[in-house]
């Protein structure tokens, strides 16, 4: 998780249904919203609008329908968090989805569910706003949402979902910190946290929950892979998410990392083969940067594997898509693509284009010592050693 999603991600409380359905009308309606929650899960969007589509109409009194036809748009910029098109369709949405609960709440001010949704919204339009900077915005929303948490725990303690918002801000209001040191001074302003209560927590909801207990799920794979360091725990979250929905592009990307973790190159290959294939064929949300990760790990593998030729071709895409999309920020896959090229060609015996790859690796950003491997290299050719 990125310095420039903390705020959301620390005070968002992803508030979820709650799972009492009472009468043969409220199974009907919770039936179809966990159909929709799996489609949004599933980069089905399509499908996932039609279905709240009919939420919206059967029950307009629930806020329900507003909300998740919201978080539609929350996984498409979800795909592509530079793509700000969403943005302001999103914002509209969620604007409106806390309007309609505070309508519930007017009229009954213990109404849980009107709760639920509000501090959802509140919480999700935070988070964007964060990811785009505007952090007093993000603050503003963080504060406002956090406090319906507890007094829904209160009404509801019963309800496992809400102990995802718990989870979450105990964790990451101790997590975030350690890691940020400079958010310290803001952390006066809320309650501690505890972050073994909160990976308890994230897992009950992980293993119990019910509209939450995917994005619990999320969570978990999230901690583990970039906070915890816990490479094990990630890939069981990774997988498990990955056989729920098999072409959500963040959850297959998230599988063939987690492989390469652990030092599976042949499986992280595998995985990223079907990557490419489904970025081939047009599937929904693997776009070219999802095409120049999966060309980076294949790669990769044939360069480990001394397939020099088809290293050079996987890694040029890499390279190629890496220019075209690194406009605003450097990633690792330029500086490693160059370098990886470099040791291909050094290989196979064509020491001016290694030299020149070498070269232009020290041109772009350093990413984990590709600078000292390059001027390695350039003193002393890459020899491949089975």
């Amino acid at each position: 998780m990125s310095i420039r999603t903390f705020v959301g991600t620390l005070f968002v409380m992803i508030v979820f249904l709650v799972g009492s359905a009472q009468g043969k009308s409220l199974r009907e309606r919770d039936s179809l919203i966990t159909i929709g929650i799996n489609q949004i899960y599933g980069i089905k969007f399509d499908s996932a609008r039609i279905t709240f589509g009919k939420v919206l109409r059967k029950y307009p009194d629930d806020p329900a329908g507003k909300f998740f036809d919201a978080m539609i748009l929350w996984w498409q910029i979800m795909l592509d968090l530079e793509n700000e098109s969403y943005d302001k369709e999103f914002i509209r949405k969620l604007t409106e989805t806390v309007e309609f609960c505070d309508e519930i709440l007017g009229k009954n001010p213990t109404d849980t569910r009107a709760m639920f949704f509000k501090g959802g919204a509140l919480g999700f339009r935070g988070r964007l706003y964060s990811i785009r900077k505007e952090f007093f915005k993000a603050a503003l929303d963080a504060k406002d949402a956090l406090p319906y948490i507890g007094k829904i725990h209160k009404l509801d303690p019963k309800n496992i979902d809400v102990i995802l918002g718990f989870g979450i801000y105990n964790f990451y209001a101790v997590a975030i910190p350690e890691k940020y040191p400079f958010i310290k001074p803001f952390m006066v302003f809320f309650p501690g946290g505890n972050k073994e209560k909160g990976l308890r927590q994230l897992r009950e909801v992980a293993y119990h929950g019910n509209f939450a207990k995917i994005e619990a799920n999320y969570f978990l794979l999230q901690v583990y892979y970039s906070f915890e360091k816990n490479v094990d725990s990630a890939f069981a979250y990774a997988k498990r998410l990955f056989s729920w929905f098999p072409n959500n592009p963040v959850f297959n990307a998230y599988y063939g990392r987690t492989f390469a973790r652990r030092g599976d190159w042949r499986k992280t290959a595998e995985v990223f083969r079907g990557v490419y294939n489904k970025c081939k064929r047009n599937f929904p949300g693997y776009n070219e940067k999802v095409l120049r990760e999966a060309a980076y790990y294949i790669g990769n593998w044939f360069k480990i594997e001394g397939k020099m030729d088809s290293a050079i071709v996987y890694l040029r895409i890499s390279q190629l898509l890496s220019e075209k999309l690194d406009v605003k920020k450097q990633t690792g896959f330029l500086a490693n693509s160059l370098l990886y090229l470099g040791m291909a060609y050094d290989a196979l015996g064509y020491r001016d284009l290694a030299v020149q790859k070498y070269k232009e690796t020290l041109k772009v950003k350093d990413f984990h010592n590709s600078h000292s491997l390059a001027k390695k290299y350039l003193r002393h050719p890459y020899k491949f050693l089975k």
